[in-house]
């Protein structure tokens, strides 16, 4: 499967953002801005960041609940429609890559979620751990959730899983690349007749890499939610040094 290294600059647009718009419900994004917001352990009115924040449901949940929010993502599509739904402002949005973060210590917590971490390549990757540490007061917490743990991956991919959502369905081909530690994806939707093809590829790492990258990039690491073989993702939760 041939990925282009940069994927997803181009790959949030068009029927992928209004498939991701509609695809988590409203109760959903509750539960995990409850989640969040215990492992944050981040004061009333406390400065958060979230990146990348896609269409911004979890930004614009943590504004309601009166913490002052700054959401960061690539996609001009996604921002659109969270400026576009954030009639009063209350999010500060930022059209950024989610290494730029020229924040030093302003924030009191973050956050990625949304399947959102592994895009990058090694030093990529890396360098987005970094750039939130320096974006954090010392002390400040950053949990992050990703299903890109080499050892779920392996245990629970499927070669062809399929989601309907809407009038939109979504099949996703799946190639493991052991050679690179990377999952590459054959991304097709089908809506209203038309099909589209896009390309998309995450690194995952296993469980002790990704302990090691957070320690790399200055966090003291406890873990929320240990591994299980039946899990579907780890969520980590690093305290700035």
């Amino acid at each position: 499967m041939n990925v282009q290294p940069n994927w997803w600059e181009e790959f949030f647009q068009g029927t992928t953002v209004d498939f991701w718009l509609q695809a988590v419900p409203a109760q959903h994004t509750a539960r995990e801005a409850d989640a969040i917001e215990r492992l944050l352990e981040a004061a009333p009115r406390s400065a958060l960041l979230d990146v990348p924040c896609g269409g911004g449901r979890l930004a614009l949940a943590f504004a309601a609940r009166g913490y002052r929010v700054t959401g960061v993502d690539w996609s001009a599509e996604f921002l659109a429609h969270a400026r576009g739904v954030d009639a009063d402002a209350r999010v500060a949005w930022e059209q950024r890559d989610m290494r730029d973060l020229p924040w030093r210590e302003a924030f009191d917590g973050a956050f990625c979620y949304g399947n959102s971490f592994g895009y990058l390549d090694d030093e990529g990757n890396a360098a987005f751990l970094r750039a939130v540490a320096g974006a954090l007061k010392p002390g400040g917490r950053f949990v992050l959730d990703t299903p890109m743990v080499l050892e779920n991956v392996l245990a629970n991919i499927a070669d062809r899983p399929w989601w309907k959502v809407g009038d939109t369905l979504l099949l996703a081909t799946n190639e493991y690349d052991p050679a690179r530690g990377r999952l590459d994806i054959e991304y097709t939707t089908v809506r209203g007749g038309r099909v589209e093809t896009q390309h998309g590829t995450h690194r995952a790492y296993t469980y002790r890499q990704l302990l090691e990258l957070f320690g790399d990039a200055g966090f003291d690491v406890t873990v929320a939610e240990p591994w299980t073989k039946r899990a579907h993702g780890v969520t980590f939760v690093g305290r700035k040094r």
